[in-house]
């Protein structure tokens, strides 16, 4: 089996997975009870997340745990709008946002804000002069990914930063989730960025965990409350053994990451070369630097998407129809929607998304079956 599909998800490496098991069976005892299993509980609960914060480069109570990507996103956005909205109702974000912001920024539209949503180029790209222009004195947040999830485009991270050095009151939000360990961290964890998202299960920690950074200072309403947990701003019992292999998966991910970005993008641009030589084929991810060096989206003209999906997984080879959380309902691609690519070629979009487990016999492979496949598909379609 050759996997292709990881920012969909990952697998959960075996030593993540053991401590998970290990936390499980010993450490079971909830954070908030006072006797000493609780305790100890409590101990690794904070001892993960300062390993956590020294791995991105911030203070421990910038680190808040979630249930995943989705919830920090919501959290980060809905958050921001209701602790916020007496300075400002006008949210900016981009047209090619994971569906977590850009649905959360609709639900906010129905609540009476108003967002702006900045277009992007053929590549996927914002353009800052539109950034500019969208801010306003009651503007209160800009959230902008740093990797799209579709096609892999970087974002400006750095020059957004530079432009918002001059709106303080603005918060700034980073999904980082397609980011992490991808590029830089200090690319990410700009010293102008407010609130980052992650989410453990796209670094092969295990799934339903996710950390929102929160700079110091920096106030969020609560959308769960409870118990009081992470600081009375996210109640719900620590999911302290998920919590635990994140931190771990974490630490692997970012001690290796030099050499895994290296292996990740010499495979892509083994791919990326050898489908660019096809007439039917058009490759929506570049292979530069403005692109992450794990996403290649590409479609086959004629070809439906879920169609090439599911002859390459006959093949034993598995990727997606670009984002995981669309690809079953069959929708077209947000991301190339926005980047106006024509509907009949979007419709026959997939997308393939490394990570370090994967290798350049893989490819070759990849390769393999690909040309045996277009040829079928010639065939067909002729």
């Amino acid at each position: 089996m050759i996997y292709f599909d990881n920012s969909a998800t990952t697998k959960v490496l075996p030593e993540v997975l053991a401590t998970y098991t290990k936390v499980s069976q010993d450490i079971w005892g909830n954070p908030s009870s006072l006797h000493k299993l609780g305790e100890n509980a409590f101990d690794l609960l904070e001892q993960a997340r300062q390993q956590i914060a020294t791995l991105l480069g911030c203070q421990s109570d910038e680190v808040f745990f979630t249930s995943g990507g989705t919830e920090s996103d919501n959290w980060a956005l809905k958050g921001t709008a209701l602790e916020k909205r007496i300075y400002g109702k006008h949210l900016i974000t981009t047209a090619v946002e994971h569906p977590a912001v850009i649905n959360s920024m609709k639900q906010l539209e129905k609540l009476g804000f108003e967002v702006t949503y900045l277009p992007v180029d053929q590549n996927g790209q914002i353009a800052l002069a539109d950034l500019k222009q969208a801010l306003r004195k009651d503007t209160i947040l800009v959230s902008v990914m740093a990797v799209n999830n579709e096609v892999g485009t970087i974002q400006p991270i750095t020059e957004i930063a530079e432009i918002l050095q001059g709106y303080p009151k603005i918060h700034f939000h980073v999904d980082a989730v397609q980011a992490i360990g991808k590029v830089e961290t200090s690319f990410i964890m700009n010293e102008r960025v407010d609130l980052v998202t992650l989410s453990g299960h796209k670094f092969h920690a295990p799934r339903g965990v996710g950390v929102l950074y929160k700079k110091r200072g920096r106030k969020l309403a609560p959308l769960i409350t409870g118990g009081g947990q992470e600081k009375n701003l996210r109640s719900s019992t620590e999911n302290l053994p998920a919590i635990v292999a994140m931190a771990k998966a974490l630490r692997l991910l970012l001690a290796d990451q030099a050499k895994n970005v290296a292996l990740e993008a010499q495979i892509k641009e083994k791919l990326y070369t050898h489908l660019k030589q096809y007439d039917k084929v058009t490759l929506f991810s570049g292979n530069d630097a403005s692109f992450a060096p794990h996403i290649l989206c590409f479609a086959i003209a004629g070809v439906r998407g879920e169609t090439i999906v599911h002859a390459f997984e006959d093949k034993g080879i598995y990727l997606s129809t670009t984002s995981a959380c669309s690809s079953k309902k069959g929708q077209v691609s947000s991301t190339l929607h926005a980047m106006n690519v024509d509907e009949k070629i979007a419709t026959s979009a997939v997308r393939v998304s490394l990570d370090e487990q994967n290798t350049l016999a893989q490819a070759d492979e990849f390769i393999a079956v690909f040309d045996e496949l277009y040829q079928k598909f010639l065939k067909i379609n002729s």
